[in-house]
Formats: C-alpha cells, sequence, structure tokens
C-alpha cells in the first residue's frame, strides 16, 4: 500500500474570543494574574479526520466560516492545531489567500526567488525557470517593482506561476484565483488539468461547485468546523447545492439531513 500524500488526524482549533475590556484598574490586574481562562473559545475546527491518496484530487466545500481556509493553513504548517496532527508527504506549494507569503517592500523578482526557495528549490532551479514563471505571469514589464504596487490580479498571477513551476507532488489552491482576470483564469485552470492528468495531489478550495466537479475526484463538505459528508464529488456538491437552497429558506442544518437523504437528492 502507498504513502498516503496528506494524513489529517483528530484535528481541531480553537481560536479565544476576548471578553469584555476591563472597566477599572483593579479588573485589569485581576484578569492579569488569575489563572482561569475568562475568554470564549470560537472552535473553527473540530475533530476533522481524513486521508489523500497520492495522485487524488479532493474539494473542500462549506459556507464562509465553515472551517476551510483554517484547515489549508494548518496543513500548510501556518499555524499550530489545538489537537490532533498533519502529515504531509512530497514537495508542497500552495496559493493561499492574496498576498500570502509575500512581502509588499520586496520587488517581484525577490518575491519570486523567496516563495520559490521556500517551496523547496535550489537556487540554480529557480534560476533556469525564472523567466518561464515570468512569462507564464505576465509580469516581465513589472518584475522590478515593490509588490506594494501590483494590483490584487498581478499578484495572484505570481502567486500561481510560482506555485505550478516549483514542480510540487501536491497543490494547495484557496479562492484566490477568482481575483485573477477571465483569461488568466482559464490558463490556470488548464495548468491544473495537466497537473491532474500528471497522477499529482490536489486540494481545491472554491464556491464553484463546476470547478469543483472538473477538477476533483473527491469532495469534503464542512460546516460550523466539522465534516458534514466527504465522497465523490459529484453527489457531495450536488448535496452541498440542494441544501445552501433549503438553508435560504429557513430549512434544518445539514446535520439534521440522513445521509441516505443526501445521496438520494
Amino acid at each position: 500500500m502507498s504513502t498516503p500524500a496528506l494524513v489529517v488526524d483528530n484535528l481541531s482549533k480553537w481560536y479565544w474570543l476576548q471578553g469584555p475590556a476591563p472597566r477599572t484598574f483593579q479588573e485589569s490586574l485581576r484578569r492579569l494574574f488569575s489563572t482561569a481562562r475568562s475568554d470564549q473559545p470560537l472552535r473553527s475546527l473540530s475533530k476533522v479526520s481524513f486521508r489523500v491518496a497520492p495522485g487524488e484530487s479532493l474539494g473542500i466545500v462549506g459556507r464562509n466560516g465553515a472551517g476551510k481556509s483554517t484547515l489549508l493553513r494548518l496543513i500548510c504548517g501556518l499555524g499550530r492545531p489545538t489537537s490532533g496532527s498533519v502529515r504531509l508527504h512530497g514537495r508542497v506549494a500552495a496559493l493561499l489567500e492574496l498576498g500570502a507569503g509575500f512581502h509588499p517592500d520586496l520587488t517581484g523578482r525577490q518575491n519570486l526567488y523567496v516563495s520559490a526557495l521556500v517551496s523547496g528549490l535550489r537556487r540554480k532551479e529557480v534560476q533556469a525557470r525564472f523567466d518561464e514563471i515570468v512569462r507564464f505571469a505576465e509580469l516581465a514589464e513589472f518584475i522590478d517593482q515593490p509588490l506594494r504596487t501590483y494590483s490584487a490580479g498581478m499578484q495572484v498571477r505570481l502567486g500561481f506561476a510560482v506555485a505550478i513551476h516549483v514542480d510540487p507532488s501536491v497543490l494547495i489552491v484557496d479562492e484566490a484565483l477568482a481575483v485573477g482576470d477571465y483569461s488568466f483564469q482559464q490558463k490556470c485552470l488548464d495548468r491544473i488539468e495537466h497537473f491532474r492528468q500528471a497522477s499529482k495531489t490536489l486540494l481545491l478550495v472554491s464556491h464553484d461547485m463546476s470547478a469543483v466537479r472538473r477538477f476533483c475526484d473527491r469532495t469534503i463538505w464542512l460546516d460550523h468546523g466539522k465534516v458534514v459528508m466527504d465522497g465523490p464529488a459529484e453527489v457531495v456538491t450536488r448535496a452541498y447545492e440542494s441544501d445552501d437552497r433549503t438553508l435560504m429558506g429557513g430549512a434544518a442544518s445539514p446535520e439534521a439531513v440522513t445521509l441516505d437523504e443526501l445521496i438520494a437528492l
């Protein structure tokens, strides 16, 4: 049996929300020296577990606040889980929220080098692929300008170009591609399709269910930090879309729907 590309085991992440600000100096001292935590926990993820096989394409869907981006950040090592673990095998490239990993005061060239080196390429490899990355990003005129002068779409183009050219075995893409213009989105989607056909592993978070069905073999539906459903992309996305429409009409939460009912949708 081959080693899984990704193992997420009982993963939980809590954030602590601060209570009301102290009204007096005495209350400030009491909070400072208190051993009890008075803040309220926000459970972003709760005991999430799944495995992804090498070459598998996994979609992750859910409403805003469901825990999708938190999950991806923990998978990429951008934060520590409250409990549980993540194990990745192989070189990973990730395109998360806009500008993640880039420094606004560095030029596009400098950010390209830093991002590629952090992803595991050697300097000689970056130099050999530099022109190809810049050409794909369509940024030759701006590559030596500070990143703070780039538009949102230009930053996405640079980020995706680097991610896809470091030759990863696992590619993680969040909703950032939605910022790019239409022609560049199509070029990115074509490259993702090529990536899939090379039997590499893809994790895709998107609100575009047609894209999830196009690129993913399997899909996980998250709601309030928990896995509601895990199965074939066609089945899960159709169930999610149906539930999204019923919730607009005030129906019950997805936890009130049985698995058999979801599959029958």
